[in-house]
């Protein structure tokens, strides 16, 4: 099953010049996708248009096998089986939480069209940890409760599609770290897909199966997140920060070095110790800073991450003295990316180019948390 989106619109058509929204895509119908670009970039129009708030007449929607729009075909918003979250809670400050809730229930039952069984209130309560705010007022919730809430009352609407424009831009650090958590119960626990708006890269690495990058309107590119993270050709690559993200599992503890084994397709890394246990799923970050490159293995060095690799492609970067590397670890079908930030110098020195097996070094592994 996939969500199938092809939109094109024009506006506002009063201004000059018109902002264009260009897109097709193939989305999967499971886990998180995100939205991702600068401001302007089109993220929002998208998800209105998905919502049916924009009016396109040049689109298509299908969800799942139904069709939400087509040549001849539009469903208002109100007969689209979907949950959206904006930046702004949005709560009915004249109602308990519990309340809010109630609605949201109520909402499924009016949708005539939505054949979905009701959503589970005991669970969804649960997952979100909002158990102990049913008889608040909205006014008395913190910014992170009162999103919480409007996630689970979007969802007690028994969305097939939830949608979520920056549902954290509106809050602190210490929020969006209080949060962030049960967004992970959601993506991992829920059988619902979830279209997820941010210009923010760290929310999208911790949260994302999926990503789309858009420009200018446009969608420049479709993937998931360890391939797209390291794309030379991408605007990503561009961050000082440039790097990979890749799913990796608890394969080992070693209580003696305090280390933690964390294994991913070709390969393996330690990190610090984690109570997490094995064959749990987690997500590390590997910056292209924290990467060098070595002709043989290194044996006399205190970095614990060696691992062989061949090169695949260079990039220049903004920086007049530095390469980007783009690195397959494993050799397999399903290796893993790595992406490398060296000098022009080193390049030389080394004699490097596409298709040499090398050894890569890495020195620091961040667990995405």
């Amino acid at each position: 099953m996939s969500i199938s989106a092809r939109f094109s619109l024009a506006y506002p058509a009063s201004a000059s010049p018109t902002f264009t929204l260009d897109v097709n895509l193939q989305l999967p119908a499971q886990g998180i996708t995100a939205l991702f670009g600068p401001s302007g970039s089109g993220k929002t129009s998208l998800l209105r248009c998905i919502a049916g708030l924009e009016k396109v007449s040049n689109g298509h929607l299908i969800v799942n096998g139904e069709c939400w729009q087509a040549d001849n075909v539009f469903l208002p918003v109100h007969r689209r089986a979907l949950g959206y979250v904006f930046q702004e809670a949005s709560l009915f400050p004249h109602l308990t939480v519990q309340g809010n809730l109630d609605y949201g229930a109520a909402r499924s039952r009016r949708q005539k069209t939505n054949k979905a069984p009701p959503a589970d209130q005991r669970n969804i309560v649960e997952l979100l940890g909002i158990g102990h705010l049913l008889l608040r007022q909205p006014e008395r919730l913190s910014g992170g409760e009162r999103q919480r809430v409007a996630i689970a009352r979007a969802l007690l609407a028994a969305p097939k599609l939830l949608l979520m424009d920056e549902p954290l831009a509106a809050l602190d650090y210490k929020r969006k770290r209080e949060i962030l958590p049960y967004l992970e119960r959601l993506r991992d626990e829920l059988d619902i897909p979830v279209l997820y708006v941010s210009h923010a890269l760290d929310e999208v690495s911790r949260l994302a199966d999926h990503l789309v990058m858009l420009d200018a309107g446009k969608a420049i590119a479709s993937g998931s997140l360890t391939e797209l993270t390291a794309r030379l050709d991408l605007p990503l690559a561009q961050y000082q920060d440039a790097g990979v993200v890749i799913d990796v599992t608890v394969g080992a503890h070693d209580a003696e070095y305090h280390l933690t084994r964390l294994d991913f397709p070709g390969g393996c890394v330690h990190a610090g110790l984690r109570e997490m246990p094995l064959g749990h799923r987690a997500r590390i970050s590997i910056h292209a800073s924290d990467v060098s490159i070595a002709l043989t293995e290194v044996t006399d060095s205190s970095i614990v991450n060696r691992l062989p690799a061949q090169i695949e492609a260079f990039a220049e970067t903004r920086h007049p003295a530095h390469l980007l590397v783009r690195l397959d670890v494993g050799g397999t079908p399903n290796s893993t990316p790595l992406l490398a930030r060296i000098t022009h110098r080193s390049r030389d020195q080394l004699q490097l180019h596409q298709g040499q097996r090398v050894w890569v070094q890495i020195k620091t592994v961040a667990l995405v948390e």
